[in-house]
């Protein structure tokens, strides 16, 4: 019997106080800037149903509907927000945060993404690599997928998790905040890049 080959992985780990921190400075800033957005969809809802009653007969009734129509969606980006925001401080009450932040493998690249119930999986031709940004003041890496990929496609895991929308393909209405914090990873960003470099074939890499 001949002895199995383990397969070889390159692992990214997780700084726990990096990440609770950033969780609270995203909570709190997504928080306020949704109270700060439903103000001012409510106030322009009232101001219309005001000018509706007090100038009837006026012919602003078609004004006042389209300031309604252009303010609803303020006020339904703001009850997505802190409903996405309630159940993912709900789900971080109840899970232990994974001390692994990505797995590498020839087959796949492994994520675990905060607020998911199970890792995403995503084989290296659904994967373009990682866009540094920064976000809320601090750098993040943003997923970036290959055209067309979705979560049915063939090999892939978890991306229609509702956590996992809200960082790889944010709502229109969502603003993103990136999937990993630069910072509380226990590998620098270059290492990052070589590794999706090697294991992808050179189709994955860190942009900026």
């Amino acid at each position: 019997m001949s002895e199995q080959v383990p397969v070889q992985t390159f692992v990214v780990g997780i700084d726990r106080g990096a990440v609770l921190q950033r969780r609270a400075v995203v909570s709190k800033v997504q928080r306020r800037g949704a109270w700060v957005t439903l103000v001012i969809g409510a106030l322009g809802i009232v101001l219309a149903l005001y000018a509706l009653v007090a100038f009837q007969g006026a012919g602003m009734w078609p004004f006042s509907l389209l300031l309604i129509a252009a303010m609803a969606p303020l006020v339904v980006s703001t009850l997505l927000a802190l409903k996405l925001d309630k159940e993912r401080q709900r789900w971080f009450a109840a899970n232990e945060l994974p001390p692994v932040a990505m797995r590498m493998s020839p087959k796949a690249l492994e994520l675990a993404c905060e607020g998911a119930a199970y890792p995403v999986i995503l084989p290296w031709t659904a994967v373009k690599g990682f866009k540094q940004v920064k976000i809320f003041g601090q750098f993040v890496l943003e997923l970036q997928l290959a055209p067309g990929i979705g979560a049915t496609t063939a090999g892939v895991r978890g991306l229609d998790q509702p956590a996992v929308r809200t960082v790889v393909k944010p709502s229109p209405l969502l603003k993103p905040t990136g999937l990993y914090l630069v910072k509380a990873l226990d590998q620098p960003v270059h290492v990052i890049d070589q590794a999706l470099k090697h294991f992808s074939g050179g189709k994955a890499s860190v942009t900026s």
